[in-house]
């Protein structure tokens, strides 16, 4: 990758949406998946195949994944947390699977109901069968600048969760300040810990903005030699077990940054606006 080229990873469409309390509907999810591939995004996370009892707002991943007009280049990512979600992200076609972990004990327990050292040995059967089919595998480490539940999370803890993912196969990790509470001194230290474990080239900054934080984290993350970043257009999202989280920080604030501190992403940023004003409109934000 070109030192000056930053991929920047779109969740909107599933870390955003998914905490809309109005369901969206379908059209309106595909319009937008189509109208972000049109901006030129390399990589879009589209849908989540989870039970739909936890989250009904992503009970239609099927349907969206049918729906969107494929672009050439741009890879289409769903979340898979057991093999039943795998099972139905390979019948939908996507290009890449996400895996979940914490790098906290008391969020693991919160999230998805088990230890870290549970988690892992769940996502062990998905992973293989992932790379079976031939699917990019792609992991994302909540809690890794802090907890709502435990608070301070060691950066021991994050280097041995990262180490765990990449013995599962990942091809990339996302770091992630799932409650935003992350400072660029704190983001320095877990991404050089986190590098220490997986190559830098295939770490991701995931910063939530609930004090601000999110672009300068970003900034102390360019400097630690990250070049890979996910935001949500709008702004949307949150964390349903992280009251009060504010949602990743908006695609448009990232992609002028990167611009103004003259680094390339490919991507379209009047597009991108636009395609953040049919959103806000469609769920009713300003």
């Amino acid at each position: 990758m070109h030192a000056d080229f930053v991929k920047v990873v779109e969740v909107g469409p599933r870390d955003g949406l998914q905490n809309e309390k109005i369901l969206v509907p379908t059209g309106i999810k595909v319009a937008l998946i189509d109208q972000l591939s049109d901006a030129g995004f390399v990589n879009i996370e589209a849908a989540s195949f989870v039970s739909p009892k936890w989250v009904p707002q992503m009970a239609d991943g099927a349907q969206v994944m049918a729906g969107i007009r494929r672009r050439p280049g741009t890879l289409y990512s769903a979340l898979t947390p057991n093999m039943k979600g795998l099972e139905a992200a390979l019948a939908a076609g996507v290009d890449e699977v996400v895996i979940f972990g914490a790098a906290s004990e008391a969020f693991s327990q919160k999230n998805i109901n088990c230890s870290i050292a549970e988690s892992m040995a769940r996502f062990a059967p998905v992973a293989s069968a992932a790379k079976a089919h031939g699917l990019r595998l792609r992991a994302s480490v909540s809690c890794a600048l802090g907890c709502p539940y435990q608070g301070e999370v060691p950066v021991s803890a994050v280097a041995e969760v990262v180490r765990g993912m990449r013995e599962l196969g990942c091809d990339e990790i996302d770091i992630a300040d799932t409650i935003g509470v992350g400072t660029p001194e704190k983001v320095r230290e877990v991404m050089r810990a986190a590098s220490t474990e997986f190559p830098r080239a295939a770490l991701s900054g995931h910063f939530h903005d609930t004090y601000g934080h999110a672009l300068a984290n970003v900034v102390a993350s360019l400097e630690a030699g990250i070049r890979i970043f996910h935001s949500s257009v709008a702004g949307l999202g949150g964390c349903p077990y992280a009251e009060g989280a504010t949602g990743n920080v908006a695609t448009e604030s990232l992609l002028r940054l990167l611009q103004d501190m003259g680094l390339e992403t490919g991507i379209d940023l009047g597009k991108v606006v636009v395609a953040a004003q049919f959103v806000s409109e469609a769920v009713g934000k300003r």
